[in-house]
């Protein structure tokens, strides 16, 4: 089958790969621009062009997919289907129909749950147990489309959005060629949407990734779980914003009032930091929350041994906020 493929992260990439594997003539590949990154802020190629280029696959970097040009070279390769894999912008109706079968979506949920651009964040984040990823015929709405196929798999209670994403990677490659093949043989049926029954996954940001340690330890923990690598939950220490990771629930602990009359750690105090008892904080309704991992301000991410280890004691009122 002669395919167009549009795709941007290395979550992308796996489908790609996938489609080469298994004999698919992919025509072009369309991803986003060369974007400034790391610290010189150079010029970065996205993972599924290098991916393309290493494939000698003809790419297109578009700021924006419109216009008469370049509708002109997407014709010009003459694709049967559009497959699409977080490309990162909504496509034209017009756009969606040029190839005579369509197009095709890996969507990273099992729709119409978490429709939108961060599935697989809010997955973790929201405490779910169960996700997946979804083959959808592709049509104007967000995320509405028919869905062609479905596969699921479950979220394990220590899974951080950065190791479910590479799983659900892999997961939607296989899908994907699973579906193709089912498409050329004439067995897809597609299946429409529930829409009442749809759920959202809006894209996560700074504001959205701080860190409320009012809540519940298991809603503290599974947000930092949600937020991890990308954007990275927060919270700020003397005022310093600084990140953390790889949360683990004390289950069964609450934390007692010191004394008769006293009142229970307000959320957010740090209860132990130290290498030997680790970094253990106060959340809301009495539970804490140990983390593994930090970030402290202008520094990579560590071991939160390593980082006690190289600071001065907290004062007993130490507290995240």
């Amino acid at each position: 089958m002669r395919i167009l493929f549009w795709g941007t992260p290395d979550f992308a990439v796996p489908s790609l790969r996938a489609l080469v594997g298994e004999g698919h003539d992919v025509v072009g590949v369309v991803t986003q621009p060369d974007r400034p990154a790391g610290r010189g802020r150079r010029l970065r190629a996205s993972p599924v062009k290098e991916a393309a280029l290493d494939q000698e696959i003809p790419v297109l970097t578009p700021e924006r997919p419109v216009g008469e040009e370049f509708e002109a070279a997407l014709r010009q390769l003459d694709p049967e289907l559009s497959v699409v894999v977080a490309y990162g912008h909504i496509l034209r109706p017009r756009i969606l129909e040029l190839p005579p079968l369509g197009s095709v979506n890996v969507h990273a949920s099992l729709l119409p749950d978490l429709r939108g651009a961060a599935p697989v964040n809010w997955a973790v984040a929201r405490g779910l147990e169960r996700t997946g990823v979804t083959i959808m015929q592709m049509s104007e709405g967000m995320d509405a489309g028919p869905i062609l196929l479905q596969r699921e798999i479950p979220i394990a209670p220590d899974d951080s959005a950065t190791g479910l994403y590479l799983r659900l990677a892999e997961v939607g490659a296989q899908a994907l060629v699973e579906a193709l093949v089912a498409m050329e043989a004439g067995l897809l049926e597609p299946r429409e949407q529930d829409h009442a029954a749809a759920t959202f996954a809006p894209k996560v940001n700074r504001e959205t990734a701080r860190i409320d340690w009012a809540r519940p330890a298991r809603q503290v923990a599974d947000h930092i779980r949600g937020m991890d690598m990308v954007p990275g939950a927060w919270t700020t220490l003397d005022g310093e914003p600084v990140k953390l990771f790889s949360p683990r629930l004390r289950d069964g602990v609450t934390v007692p009032p010191a004394g008769v009359g006293a009142e229970a750690p307000v959320p957010g105090a740090i209860l132990a930091a130290d290498p030997d008892r680790g970094l253990v904080v106060a959340t809301g309704s009495g539970g804490q929350v140990e983390l593994d991992e930090i970030q402290p301000p202008g520094k990579r991410r560590m071991l939160a041994a390593d980082w006690l280890r190289g600071r001065d004691p907290f004062p007993p009122e130490a507290c995240f906020r």
